[in-house]
């Protein structure tokens, strides 16, 4: 039982574009949370992982076991460890904070908490939006909040984890071909659709990773060639950073397979999983 754990492949809107499981996959294994929220409604961490613990008490409750996987760092550690009881941000607090241009919010966010000014990358807009809304809201450092998690279930299951870390060389190269893959079985189409309805510019899955470069093709900005570029190079870019937090985020005690990841080798990957992970 494969239960989704990425949060671009949450939405229905762009199963291509997000890399979602196909209807062969499907055939092969049952998914869960793949495609279940229309991209006019986000989905925080905090919700997917109230969405996660009722599959995966299901499953279990079936006699089977989950198989948590994707690359979102932070649903995973909000559904092991918990999250921090924030309080509810005041909307007014909120819609200031949401409308500002990233370097106000970063000049704010300096003063009023600047231990997170100086820990979130400048680019970071989503982050340092949040920060500063909740310190202007609550009065206190999202680090305090931070310090107190609730609700995690790490000390409730047995965990089999397993960080896979391939060499770089080979993850950019299948980067480069998914992404023209993407393009060639009705990425633009899909993409079309999307820009269609729209949707607020700083929902989650507009900012799904390539659909820019597949909005400036739409627009006659720039070729299918260059757009199929600057995809492949947002995803390397994207792929970059997520596997440096994997490689120094999670626990050091959990496995890391830093070999291809082919058919040959899944057999040697998965034994690295054991219960004393």
């Amino acid at each position: 039982m494969i239960v989704n754990a990425d949060s671009a492949q949450i939405y229905r809107d762009l199963p291509i574009l997000s890399a979602a499981p196909t209807a062969q996959d499907r055939e092969r294994a049952e998914h869960r949370l793949y495609g279940v929220r229309d991209g006019d409604e986000p989905c925080s961490a905090a919700d997917w992982s109230a969405m996660a613990k009722r599959e995966i008490a299901d499953v279990h409750a079936s006699g089977r076991i989950p198989i948590l996987a994707g690359g979102t760092g932070l649903y995973i550690r909000t559904l092991l460890d918990g999250i921090a009881p924030v309080p509810p941000i005041d909307p007014e607090i909120r819609r200031q904070v949401r409308e500002a241009p990233v370097e106000a919010n970063r000049a704010r966010l300096a003063g009023a908490d600047p231990e997170a000014s100086a820990r979130l990358n400048p680019a970071d807009t989503a982050r340092i939006a949040r920060a500063l809304e909740v310190v202007l809201s609550t009065g206190r450092p999202i680090a305090q909040w931070q310090e107190q998690r609730e609700g995690g279930i790490v000390a409730d299951v047995l965990l089999k984890p397993l960080v896979l870390l391939p060499p770089r060389a080979w993850l950019y190269e299948r980067c480069n071909a998914r992404f023209e893959a993407m393009i060639d079985n009705g990425a633009v189409e899909e993409v079309k659709r999307l820009l269609a309805r729209g949707l607020d510019p700083s929902l989650p899955v507009v900012r799904t990773l390539g659909l820019n470069a597949i909005e400036a093709l739409l627009a006659g900005e720039i070729s299918r060639d260059e757009a199929i570029a600057r995809g492949q190079q947002a995803t390397r870019n994207y792929a970059k950073r997520q596997y440096t937090w994997f490689a120094h985020q999670p626990p050091a005690g959990w496995p890391r397979w830093t070999q291809k990841l082919d058919s040959r080798a899944m057999g040697e990957a998965l034994a690295l999983l054991h219960p004393s992970a």
